[in-house]
C-alpha cells in the first residue's frame, strides 16, 4: 500500500482510536473534519435542495398528472366539438336531446303516466270529495 493511501484510511478512522502507524495531526484532523462537513453539507443540497433529488422527483409526478389531464381535456373537447357538430347538422340527434334532457314531447304526442302497483294514488282529488 502506499503511504499517502494510508494516511488517507487513518484520517477516517481517527476517532475509533485506529493507529497504522501514520500520525495525523490536530490541525490535519480538523481540515478533514472541515472537509467531510462539506461534502456531508453539498451531498444533502443535492437530495433535499431547491433543484434537488426530492424536488426532481417531485416535478416528474407533477410533469406525469399535467399530461394525463392534459390528454383527457382534449379527448373531452373532441367529444364536445363532435356534439356541437351533431347539434348543427343532425335533425334526430336534436330531437333526441329535446326528449332526454329537456323533457319536450312531439306537437302530436300525449304523455300517459301509470302508477306503479302497490302506490298510493297522487293525483288531485275532485271537488265534493272528504278525505
Amino acid at each position: 500500500m502506499t503511504p499517502g493511501l494510508e494516511c488517507f484510511d487513518i484520517a477516517f478512522l481517527w476517532a475509533g482510536n485506529v493507529q497504522t502507524g501514520c500520525n495525523v495531526s490536530n490541525g490535519q484532523k480538523i481540515l478533514l473534519s472541515l472537509v467531510a462537513l462539506v461534502l456531508l453539507n453539498v451531498l444533502l443540497v443535492i437530495i433535499f435542495g431547491d433543484r434537488g433529488l426530492v424536488e426532481v422527483n417531485r416535478l416528474k409526478e407533477e410533469r406525469s398528472r399535467l399530461l394525463r389531464d392534459n390528454r383527457d381535456l382534449k379527448a373531452k373537447n373532441l367529444s364536445l366539438h363532435r356534439e356541437i357538430e351533431r347539434l348543427k347538422t343532425d335533425s334526430e340527434y336534436i330531437e333526441h336531446v329535446a326528449r332526454q334532457e329537456l323533457g319536450m314531447i312531439g306537437r302530436d304526442e300525449v304523455i300517459v303516466r301509470f302508477n306503479a302497483p302497490g302506490k298510493k294514488e297522487t293525483g288531485l282529488k275532485e271537488k265534493g270529495e272528504q278525505p
